[in-house]
């Protein structure tokens, strides 16, 4: 076990104040001292737990079950939530810290984190009733997968328009439709599904709803991808299922608002993967710099070599500033959504950016998959497609700043 003492005493702040009593400004890399220890746990953590198993995992497509486990056992899997449903009761930059430490080792089994932290876990935090908190938190923070199901094959970047349909019959909801690309959907006991009880309402006809496996959710295909392929990513079947209506989460009709409202957050959690995985190719790259001579002399001594590392070193700080800095608005409770657009964009480009140089210092070993750095490039990629892509993040952005000077 490697839990930290903000999991042991449950006396993590949720405030960023606590940061600088005195309320004296502060640099981002500022962190209070449960931070530093959760940032030393989980890096432990997935050294020990998750790094054996990257390449296997990687291989087959399968999350081990082992891993899976141990971010339940270490208390990862509930970051926000209270101690009272058996979370750890940190705070929201925490979540980030855990993000970026597992992805600096495999960002498959950060963004599995990621999806039950920062949207499942909040959602039935933020708007569940007493008898959903109690339902679902307990089981979510210590022994259930939850996942997000709102993209469909007609509505990835315009979501609402989703055609899935739930009709009201009596005490229950009927649910119909099917949902795509939605991560976790493998291994998730608890889905979170979007669905329109009036489409004549258009998307203020849009209600989320908590749904239980066993309630005849069928998985169906699972996605053979690119990269962070230990991560399921299905296509979900609902064939009129029954779900009562004290599994509304939230109001009838608020679903679209609930969705923009935290896939914000998320997006900041997306950040924390894309440094995360830069900083792990650089990290396998940059010692391979100082082993490896070439005309009398390291390699990473090369005056033109030092200049791109140098670059992409500045690149990944960058990021991490935008990400922190989002991170602690968002705690704040200050507008947060041009910051987490920002920093999920840059830091989707830095990764991708990283990842790449990092195989070309490596050379011919940096292309094959001896050294693992060719899987930070492959897992790279959906930085810039999911929860939001970088054209949505761009326009997002545009709009903010645009509006300052009209």
């Amino acid at each position: 076990m490697f839990l930290p003492i903000c999991f042991y005493n449950r006396t993590f702040t949720q405030s960023a104040i606590a940061r600088n009593m005195e309320g004296v400004p502060t640099s981002l890399q500022n962190f209070t001292e449960e931070e530093m220890m959760l940032r030393e746990t989980v890096a432990r953590f997935a050294q020990d737990v998750v790094k054996p198993k990257v390449a296997e995992m990687d291989e087959t497509e399968k999350l081990d079950a082992s891993v899976l486990k141990g971010l339940f056992d270490q208390g990862l899997m509930g970051i926000e939530t209270e101690s009272d449903y058996d979370g750890s009761n940190c705070s929201f930059t925490s979540a980030i810290i855990t993000i970026e430490e597992l992805a600096k080792v495999d960002p498959s089994i950060s963004v599995i984190c990621d999806v039950q932290n920062t949207l499942v876990g909040t959602l039935v935090r933020q708007y569940g009733t007493e008898y959903i908190k109690k339902k679902y938190l307990t089981k979510l923070a210590t022994e259930s997968v939850g996942c997000f199901c709102l993209s469909e094959s007609g509505s990835g970047s315009d979501a609402f328009a989703l055609q899935t349909r739930a009709i009201e019959k009596d005490d229950h909801y009927i649910i119909s439709g099917s949902k795509m690309w939605i991560t976790n959907s493998g291994e998730a006991d608890i889905f979170l599904v979007f669905a329109n009880v009036d489409p004549s309402k258009g998307y203020k006809g849009i209600t989320c709803f908590i749904v239980e496996k066993d309630m005849g959710v069928q998985v169906a295909k699972k996605e053979s991808k690119l990269g962070i392929r230990a991560s399921s990513t299905c296509v979900l079947n609902f064939d009129e299922i029954r779900v009562p209506k004290e599994n509304i989460l939230g109001e009838v009709g608020k679903g679209y608002k609930y969705a923009i409202e935290i896939l914000n957050e998320g997006r900041i959690g997306i950040a924390a993967q894309m440094i995360g995985a830069a900083q792990g190719a650089f990290d396998i790259a940059l010692p391979y710099l100082f082993q490896r001579k070439q005309f009398g002399q390291y390699i990473g001594d090369f005056q033109a070599m030092q200049h791109q590392y140098a670059q992409i070193a500045t690149e990944i700080e960058a990021a991490r500033l935008l990400t922190y800095n989002a991170a602690r608005l968002k705690e704040e409770g200050r507008s947060f959504i041009k910051e987490a657009a920002m920093a999920k964009l840059y830091s989707s480009q830095v990764a991708e950016q990283a990842a790449s140089k990092a195989i070309e210092w490596c050379g011919g070993v940096g292309f094959t998959r001896e050294l693992g750095v060719e899987k930070f490039y492959r897992d790279a990629k959906i930085g810039a497609i999911y929860e939001g892509t970088s054209n949505i993040q761009l326009q997002t952005i545009a709009k903010l700043v645009s509006s300052q000077y009209k």
